[in-house]
């Protein structure tokens, strides 16, 4: 560990020596004439010899203080030349962004070339997903997450609410037109995907089903289904538009799908998912906040 003087004694003896004055030093440095003696003679102390020749007049540096200036006025220039640097740089203009690995595939990335084209002076990296990252710790700037109710201890944006839709390939309806009741449910393969724990009432086939019949006896229980499960709700999406199934999907993830006709509604009736949406997560003291600001502001602009 290094063994330095306080930093005042050195500027004192910085100004005092370069000035050969003590009086012009403490204008400079907007301090009594006394205080720069006192940090000179504290430094004298900690060098064991003098620095100065006080008499006779006028002020003149000993064979000590002559070595020591250069160095000492090197070392303050340095100190002053980056913290100017630090002081007048931009803030780094990059994001690491954090989302699942479907909400980066399916939305973000294709959106990536407008970013790029609209704010071409920052980077982003992407960090597909489902593992919740540490935002506190840095390892991410933000996070996008579909939530209900966002965390109290970040700072938090909503970017758009949820809509789901009982999806499925053209393909997958004989005639062409939604199913006629939900009993018919039973002629199809059901597809859903792993929800963390953690997610609270994700919209799920069971959560869905066990809902809707206390309005409608007709519609089945979950284990009278044919289903198909994947632990990625990426490849859960694959399966549907390969026409393998009937699943419950987040419209903003097939937004493509669903304008093409490669996805239809199986079933017409939209998903109540009022109080659930995506949010922005970020630590509320980030140092780049204006970026995060930007980024924002670009995502809830596109379609």
């Amino acid at each position: 560990m290094r063994s330095l003087p306080p930093l005042a004694q050195l500027r004192a003896f910085e100004a005092a020596a370069r000035l050969l004055s003590f009086k012009e030093a403490a204008d400079e440095l907007a301090v009594m004439p006394t205080a720069i003696s006192h940090q000179i003679k504290l430094l004298e102390s900690y060098c064991g010899r003098p620095l100065f020749r006080r008499r006779p007049r006028p002020l003149a540096l000993t064979e000590a203080g002559a070595r020591l200036l250069p160095v000492i006025r090197e070392g303050l220039d340095s100190f002053a030349n980056v913290l100017s640097a630090i002081r007048e740089s931009p803030l780094e203009r990059s994001l690491k962004v954090s989302t699942t690995n479907a909400f980066a595939s399916r939305w973000l990335v294709p959106r990536l070339p407008m970013w790029r084209a609209a704010h071409p002076g920052i980077s982003l990296e992407i960090i597909g997903t489902d593992r919740v990252l540490n935002l506190q710790g840095g390892e991410c700037d933000i996070a996008i997450r579909w939530t209900w109710d966002p965390p109290a201890d970040f700072a938090t944006k909503e970017l758009f609410r949820s809509k789901f839709l009982v999806l499925c390939s053209p393909n997958a309806l004989p005639d062409g037109k939604p199913l006629a009741g939900y009993h018919e449910l039973k002629n199809h393969t059901v597809i859903h995907w792993y929800w963390s724990p953690q997610t609270t009432q994700p919209p799920t086939w069971r959560w869905w089903l066990d809902s809707l019949r206390a309005e409608d006896h007709t519609v089945p229980f979950l284990e009278e289904l044919d289903q198909l499960t994947f632990r990625e709700e990426l490849h859960a999406i694959d399966a549907v538009i390969a026409g393998q199934g009937i699943a419950i999907c987040d419209d903003r993830l097939v937004g493509e799908e669903l304008r093409s006709g490669r996805l239809v509604k199986a079933i017409d009736r939209e998903i109540a998912g009022a109080g659930s949406g995506y949010y922005v997560l970020y630590r509320a003291d980030h140092p780049n906040k204006t970026v995060i600001e930007e980024f924002f502001n670009w995502a809830k602009s596109m379609p």
